[in-house]
């Protein structure tokens, strides 16, 4: 099975501040989080642990399990450009994140954001088959796995797919890739 999780809480997801590179902590219930998760998963061997090397979902992981975790940029949140830092509230004019020609804030491109997160779990599937695996990411990641493993969403509202802190998705490590 491939685990997939966001990180827990941190003072930006509250404050309703852009992140994506900007490496902020968990915040105290994002700590508890990633500890209440921690019991969830207890009694789940995992064969090997992915992370993204920011601070939040690499304390994620390491509160989750005691394995030893693999850091892979792939899975590291999307680069918000300029918008990182600021609330979305102080946004005039919002980018469309899914345009593949999007250049306003100097947001990561779509098309590159979601190749790397195709590579990360092509390469999963092929060297990691029919293992235990926990990948410990981001919300912008978490969409786009989603997406990887059961296809677009069907009303076009990626928000839909987004995960909330600390929520975990579950799918077989078994399937095939016909993409």
């Amino acid at each position: 099975m491939i685990y997939i999780v966001r990180h827990g809480q941190t003072e930006f997801n509250v404050a309703g501040k852009y992140g994506g590179r900007i490496d902020v902590q968990l915040n105290e219930k994002g700590i508890n989080q990633a500890y209440e998760l921690r019991e969830i998963l207890k009694n789940i061997k995992f064969d090997f642990v992915f992370s993204s090397p920011l601070k939040r979902a690499l304390k994620t992981a390491e509160i989750i399990c005691n394995n030893e975790i693999i850091k892979d940029k792939r899975i590291i949140e999307r680069n918000n450009g300029d918008l990182e830092g600021k609330l979305k509230t102080e946004i005039l004019e919002f980018p469309d994140f899914n345009d593949p020609n999007e250049t306003r804030y100097n947001i990561e491109n779509i098309v590159d954001f979601r190749n790397r997160i195709y590579d990360f779990f092509v390469e999963i599937k092929e060297k990691y088959r029919g293992k235990n695996i926990l990948v410990v990411t981001h919300a912008g990641v978490g969409i786009y796995a989603r997406c990887f493993f059961e296809g677009e969403p069907q009303d076009g509202n990626y928000m839909n797919y987004k995960l909330g802190n600390c929520e975990v998705l579950k799918y077989q490590n078994d399937w095939n890739i016909d993409k």
